[in-house]
């Protein structure tokens, strides 16, 4: 079932991808307390809280790209 336009699914997908790979990299800072993130004089206090948010938050932004993927194949599908 087609729930949203071809062109929207590819600008998801981008923006998700995007996404993904940015928060699952300041994820990894956090909770690896990379000096640029963590040296500042207003660190956060529990930076694995930080991380495991935007892991969470990544893996949402993983779901959106899978949903994507599935209209964009849906699309296709249909067009055949």
């Amino acid at each position: 079932m087609k729930v949203v336009p071809p062109l929207a699914a590819y600008f998801c997908i981008v923006t998700s991808t995007f996404g993904v790979v940015i928060l699952a990299v300041l994820g990894l800072g956090f909770s690896q307390d990379w000096e640029p993130l963590m040296g500042q004089t207003s660190d956060p206090e529990d930076k694995d809280a930080v991380a495991r948010t935007l892991f969470i938050t990544a893996g949402v932004f993983a779901a959106f790209l899978a949903f994507c993927g599935c209209q964009v194949f849906v699309e296709r599908r249909i067009r055949l």
